[in-house]
């Protein structure tokens, strides 16, 4: 056998343990969503946004309260997917 194909043969044997080592690490576990942290988030989105679109509303001279409801409402509307619009 020559030097060169000793070479190539080494190669692939030491490459092909290197890859079957890297398959058989597992994978990291992607950590479970806490419900309450999300849930908290959300409303604290909510309050934000309904505040900033109250005030918008205000600006435009509307009462505090029809403003209050109506960013409400446009937060149910925007936001139906998340657990703190049906709240």
């Amino acid at each position: 056998m020559t030097a060169f194909n000793r070479t190539v043969l080494l190669s692939l044997a030491v490459t092909s343990l290197c890859l079957a080592g890297c398959l058989g690490v597992k994978k990291a576990k992607k950590p479970k969503e806490n419900k309450a942290i999300a849930a908290q988030v959300e409303e604290a989105f909510k309050q934000r946004w309904i505040e900033k679109r109250g005030a918008e509303l205000m600006t435009h001279g509307i009462s505090p309260d029809i403003a209050r409801g109506q960013a409400i409402e446009e937060f149910r509307l925007n936001y139906g997917y998340t657990s703190a619009a049906g709240k």
